[in-house]
């Protein structure tokens, strides 16, 4: 994905979403995100895995978009392994105030 930063954007999807910017990234996720919702809610196995891909794929262009790199995100799970979700979220609500 970071390679196909530097492409054309006439011949290579991934470019052309770069070449559109974080907008259009975002945008791109959502509607990933809203489509394998709703995959999950029709009960149809096989498009919640092509929804996910879709959702997984558009994540990491996000990610290379915005220098995240998969250790990141990886480390941050890592981080929150072992501990409760409840507990989690609310460890970040505090230090927020």
């Amino acid at each position: 994905l970071r390679e196909r930063r530097e492409a054309d954007p006439s011949t290579s999807y991934v470019a052309s979403l770069y070449d559109k910017g974080l907008d259009a990234i975002v945008k791109k996720l959502g509607e990933e995100a809203t489509e394998t919702v709703i995959a999950a809610k029709d009960g149809d196995r096989q498009a919640l895995v092509h929804e996910l891909a879709d959702l997984w794929f558009h994540s990491l262009v996000l990610m290379v978009h915005q220098a995240v790199s998969p250790d990141e995100v990886l480390g941050e799970l890592a981080r929150r392994f072992g501990t409760s979700g409840i507990e989690e979220k609310a460890q970040r609500l505090r230090s927020k105030s």
